[in-house]
């Protein structure tokens, strides 16, 4: 007891216990405590007679329910009694009791506590369902669903049930069974969906202190408790629509040694022994979602190890390829140069006539397309340096239309381009980004049909500034996404399988995304998202 705190009188500390009890003087009862009450549908203030008390026996008791009344009002030796006797509570049912006698403060007074004796039958089904559900806790793979499957279990047994979610400093409903009426009520007066509404720790003391202590509590009386945490208005709701003498239980829910919440029970059936096997119920939640995150954190950690592998194989090949383009350009370029010196003479000849010009034109067109190839092949694999500037996406856009606008060899497809009025400006190196959107803009005019679409859309996401591109092309429908970006992969005939090797690489080196998709109409869908 905390110093201080005033002293706990005998009919307090019976009045608090959890199992029905009275003290019978004579013909009458003098004392009855909340949980006797609540069983037979008593006022605080109501003292019914021995023979109105004994009107709740069962008929087929009247043998010995008469010769002990009579005992008790004479003072005289109690007879023998059955072991179980039944007793109606105040909504009809019958409950299996067994009756305990011990002398009162007085010699008059006979103290009687009236203990289920159906419980401990109904600690062990109850405890059996836990543990079979706690095995399937553990197969779930997201905490919604062990959450899910550990209410519904304990609903299942006829407790009203929810859980409340620490966030911070506040707690709020997470899910729960608790009756449609109350539910609708309560939502009517906050003005708000049940699990919208925060409730700060310190206007819900009691669970402060369940989650400090991490140990559960036992209410005998839950409408108190009510009143405690939830606007009058509302608290009176609950005992208007709850069953009488429901009681409650705030069990911890902890995740390795992290509060995480509370598992609150209901109900007029609750005792202070099933109180203890949903207590252990608790911590099996917090085990079973411990383990949701050891899973999650094993598959991140899986797939951070894929995409380094990934990494490192992507970036042997780039090492290999830029060796090899190095030779290529030397190889290559200086007899290129020399093809085109010698095209720019010959088409000054005027001798050559209709075909020879036909075929100088023809072998300009081919050199110049080997030239941009190198180019290409230079640009995939040289190092990237991004010199930042503050840029607008949607200027980049308009700038790499308009270089393709009418470009021989590219379909005459409709662009359809949406601009967000909200799109701020970011910091990028421009003609690298330049480069990237030219290249991500010809690889949809080229995958559209002749009269096709491309769907060309900035905006603003979370993570910083988006683009999407969209064409009615072929697609990659049944091709990894990931491979798109791949030096050398083709999806066209006509392709060189460059152009988004580029894309990826300066998206990356500006410490964006960009992902490979197919479009539900058919065709391509390209989104890179470059942060601000």
């Amino acid at each position: 007891m905390s110093a201080g705190a005033p002293p706990v009188t005998l009919d307090g500390l019976l009045q608090r216990l959890p199992m029905p009890l009275l003290v019978v003087r004579g013909d009458r009862l003098v004392f009855t405590n909340a949980a006797l009450q609540a069983l037979l549908g008593l006022r605080e203030d109501e003292l019914p007679s021995v023979l109105e008390f004994n009107a709740r026996f069962s008929p087929d008791e009247s043998a010995w329910v008469e010769p002990l009344s009579r005992a008790l009002a004479r003072g005289e030796p109690l007879p023998e009694q059955p072991s179980w006797v039944r007793m109606r509570s105040e909504d009809g049912r019958q409950h299996l009791m067994t009756m305990l006698h011990a002398p009162g403060r007085v010699p008059e007074e006979q103290l009687v506590v009236l203990l289920d004796a159906e419980g401990g039958d109904a600690v062990r089904r109850l405890s059996t369902l836990l543990v079979s559900t706690a095995a399937q806790l553990l197969r779930c793979r997201d905490e919604a669903a062990v959450l899910e499957l550990a209410v519904e279990a304990v609903h299942q047994q006829g407790f009203y049930v929810s859980v409340m979610l620490l966030e911070g400093d506040h707690l709020r409903h997470g899910p729960l069974r608790q009756e449609p009426e109350g539910l609708a009520a309560a939502e009517r007066i906050y003005g708000q969906s049940i699990h919208e509404v925060r409730i700060h720790r310190a206007a819900m003391p009691q669970l402060a202190d369940v989650l400090t202590r991490r140990k559960a509590a036992f209410h005998p009386d839950a409408f108190s408790m009510a009143r405690r945490i939830h606007p009058p208005e509302v608290a009176d709701n609950i005992e208007r629509i709850y069953p009488p003498g429901s009681r409650a239980l705030d069990a911890p829910i902890f995740v390795g040694d992290e509060p995480f919440g509370v598992l609150a029970v209901q109900s007029p059936t609750l005792t202070p022994a099933n109180a203890g096997a949903l207590e252990l119920f608790a911590q099996l939640i917090g085990g079973a979602l411990e383990n949701v995150r050891h899973h999650r954190a094993a598959e991140a950690r899986l797939a951070e190890v894929s995409r380094l592998q990934g990494e490192l194989v992507a970036s042997e090949r780039l090492t290999a390829l830029g060796e090899a383009a190095g030779v290529v350009a030397h190889e290559v370029r200086n007899p290129l140069g020399a093809i085109l010196n010698t095209v720019a003479v010959l088409k000054r000849e005027s001798r050559l006539g209709p075909s020879g010009a036909a075929a100088v034109e023809m072998l300009e067109e081919e050199a110049i397309r080997l030239e941009d190839i190198v180019r290409d092949l230079l640009d995939t694999v040289r190092p990237l340096e991004p010199r930042p500037r503050l840029l607008n996406l949607g200027e980049l856009v308009h700038r790499a239309l308009g270089q393709l606008q009418g470009r021989e060899g590219l379909p005459a497809a409709h662009v359809v381009f949406e601009e967000a009025p909200d799109v701020p400006d970011f910091s990028g190196d421009e003609t690298l980004l330049q480069l990237a959107l030219t290249h991500l803009m010809r690889n949809a005019l080229q995958a559209s049909p002749a009269r096709g679409t491309v769907h060309v859309a900035v905006r603003r996401v979370p993570r910083g500034v988006s683009l999407v591109v969209e064409d009615e092309g072929p697609g990659i429908a049944g091709t990894d996404p990931h491979r798109a970006f791949e030096p050398f992969f083709l999806t066209r005939a006509n392709g060189r399988g460059l152009g988004l090797a580029i894309v990826r690489r300066v998206v990356l080196a500006h410490g964006g995304t960009v992902h490979a998709g197919a479009r539900p109409e058919g065709g391509a869908r390209f989104e890179l998202v470059l942060p601000l």
